[in-house]
């Protein structure tokens, strides 16, 4: 690895990947931030990401895997006969928003633009709120993935999670000290014009911000 930290950041347009932005723009590294089209539900987290992007100043890149997304039935997040769960963020609810081996694409894609462009970690904002529904946010996957990149990179690029031990309700209370622009975020399942607030990442965002204690931003259809 070289001395000086170039960053490229999986921008999602959500809380989590915002606040990753947030911590790296804070520590002058972050160089790029790229967002992966995938087929998914709806493109309003997409706009999310731009605006995020924009508001620190950095270039977004949209990687288009929308072929591999096709082949992805039986999700929520991509088969549209699959109905978006509702309810509490629990692993038997959530299992329908399960993308198989989705970070794990993600992390190899971003490893490679990495390298291309001279950016020394690709960082990933995955959190321990969603190792029970999601093997690919687990620290074991995160390990292996930061040694399969250091390998297919010879060394070049590494992963960083900096949240994989952290909580949503810690990510966004960090996120407010940062004061990153958790009102520009996108969470919701539903591609509405407002949060739908009842799909399990709804109901997940605003019981963060409760916790947190920090003035929530959002304008959900459903008032809790």
């Amino acid at each position: 690895m070289t001395s000086q930290r170039r960053d490229l950041v999986l921008l999602s347009g959500g809380l989590d990947s915002t606040t990753a932005l947030a911590l790296r723009h804070e520590h002058c590294t972050a160089r790029l931030a790229v967002s992966v089209y995938y087929g998914q539900r709806h493109a309003r987290e997409l706009e999310a990401a731009a605006k995020v992007a924009a508001h620190y100043g950095v270039e977004l890149r949209i990687v288009d895997l929308t072929a591999w997304g096709q082949h992805l039935t039986g999700s929520a997040l991509t088969d549209p006969e699959v109905a978006v769960p509702h309810g509490q963020y629990d692993s038997p609810t959530m299992a329908a928003t399960v993308v198989p081996n989705r970070n794990a694409t993600f992390l190899m894609a971003a490893a490679g633009i990495a390298q291309a462009v001279g950016c020394t970690h690709v960082v990933t904002a995955v959190h321990a709120g969603d190792h029970p529904v999601y093997s690919d946010c687990r620290p074991e996957f995160v390990d292996a993935a930061r040694r399969t990149v250091e390998l297919g990179t010879d060394g070049a690029v590494t992963v960083d999670a900096p949240f994989v031990t952290m909580s949503k309700t810690a990510i966004v209370a960090r996120g407010f000290d940062l004061n990153a622009p958790l009102d520009l975020t996108w969470s919701c399942y539903e591609g509405r014009q407002a949060h739908c607030g009842q799909c399990g990442t709804c109901v997940e965002r605003r019981e963060a911000f409760t916790e947190a204690g920090v003035i929530d931003p959002t304008r959900y259809e459903v008032a809790a």
